[in-house]
């Protein structure tokens, strides 16, 4: 697989193709970022764009993790000294999860968001953005929440970390689109050039199909969730025997296995009695999916080999959960 290849596997969205295809020609000392608000532990949504930043890093690329603990601080969760310790936990989880720690550059936003010079643009940004401009950007109001001055400056200081991290490349969940469309627009009027931007998807709520994965709302799977966990969450997991269901549905599971699984290991081995036609072994995601489509594979053994392959892939980051919280 080539560096493009490697760079937009299992996008979304490229913004735009040609920028990144240029980036890919070259794409040695290239810097991209994620911005995650420390928030807790990590789980499946963090994860998503995790296997995107080590297919950046394994294409030559320099990742940056923007660990937002002043947009975190906007957001009400909690004292700095709160939120850096839970962004120190995060950290960990990242590195025990599969970043090349001597490639991953992390960084607080308090070490560049409260100097004089970004404050000035800040407010330049708010001279110019009008609050239409800002309310499309921001992120969407959890279910009676009020909305504050703060999550109008919210996606603005988005706009500027894309500058002064120095990047030639923003990653994000496609939610982020709106604030990557945003700072395409307004940082030339500062001056400043234009990033392309990468747009992961978002995976379906794992019991239903509909909507979005999400801890705050359902069900999703974590780091700290043991191996019964990941299982009982993954037996529990709406999996029709087909990868388009009717209506706005989608397979979480099988999204899983795309996202998530075949990212990260070269093949895939479904485990069977000899008396259910003996073992299935999978090299890439389409023959996965052509085979549960045609009832060759049951969801139920895709649902075990799924819970085993994540259980696998977060098994490092609980161990560090647990060796940091004592």
């Amino acid at each position: 697989m080539d560096a493009y290849e490697l760079i937009t596997r299992n996008a979304d969205e490229v913004v735009t193709d040609e920028e990144v295809r240029e980036l890919a020609a070259d794409p040695a000392d290239k810097r991209v970022y994620v911005g995650y608000e420390p928030s807790g532990v990590l789980h499946l949504g963090h994860l998503l764009t995790a296997n995107k930043l080590i297919d950046l890093q394994n294409a030559g690329m320099e990742v940056v993790v923007l660990l937002a603990d002043v947009h975190a601080y906007l957001n009400g969760k909690g004292s700095f000294e709160e939120i850096r310790e839970t962004a120190e936990q995060m950290k960990a989880q990242f590195t025990a999860y599969g970043l090349e720690e001597s490639n991953t550059e992390f960084v607080y936003g308090s070490e560049f968001q409260l100097d004089e010079e970004y404050t000035l643009d800040l407010h330049e940004l708010e001279l110019s953005t009008t609050m239409n401009r800002a309310q499309r950007a921001m992120a969407e109001l959890q279910s009676g929440e009020t909305a504050k001055v703060s999550h109008l400056v919210y996606p603005l200081m988005q706009t500027l970390d894309i500058e002064y991290l120095d990047l030639d490349l923003a990653v994000g969940g496609l939610d982020q689109r709106k604030v990557h469309m945003l700072a395409r627009e307004e940082l030339p009027e500062l001056g400043y050039e234009a990033r392309p931007c990468l747009h992961t998807p978002i995976v379906a709520d794992l019991t239903s199909g509909e909507g979005k994965m999400s801890s705050s709302e359902g069900i999703t799977i974590s780091m700290e969730d043991s191996t019964e966990d990941v299982e009982e969450k993954v037996n529990s997991a709406f999996c029709p025997p087909t990868r388009d269901p009717e209506g706005d549905l989608e397979n979480p599971v099988l999204e899983l296995f795309e996202y998530h699984v075949f990212p990260r290991f070269e093949e895939v081995v479904v485990e069977r009695p000899e008396k259910y036609g003996g073992d299935l072994t999978y090299e890439e995601y389409e023959a996965l999916a052509a085979d549960l489509e045609s009832g060759e594979l049951h969801p139920a053994d895709a649902k075990g080999t799924l819970a085993t392959y994540l259980d696998e892939l977060i098994a490092p980051g609980r161990e560090k959960l647990r060796e940091l919280q004592g």
